[in-house]
């Protein structure tokens, strides 16, 4: 396990939830390859839709951009290893059309 070595750059979750995060990326980075963060994200996702509710998102990776909206207490960014992580649960822009 990798506890203790992640970095939190950005968040509005709860403490205990960013725990999670991380305890869950640093479990997905045991069973899956650093390079395969496809199946990274699907486990930490999987992980948040199980124990907080569906509609979780994750993306992983060492270089990428975002833009998006979030439900206020569930978005958290994170470096661990050479990786980043962003996990949020969408939420509905107030100005859609």
């Amino acid at each position: 396990m990798l506890e203790g070595k992640a970095l939190v750059e950005d968040t509005d979750m709860p403490l205990r939830m960013q725990i999670q995060a991380m305890s869950s990326a640093s479990q997905a980075l045991d069973l899956y390859d650093v390079l395969d963060c496809k199946s990274i994200a699907g486990y930490i996702k999987k992980e948040f839709d199980s124990k907080y509710g569906n509609g979780w998102q994750c993306v992983v990776g060492s270089n990428f951009g975002c833009f998006f909206t979030h439900s206020k207490g569930t978005f958290i960014y994170f470096t661990l290893e050479r990786l980043k992580f962003l996990i949020f649960k969408g939420a509905s822009s107030s100005n859609s059309p």
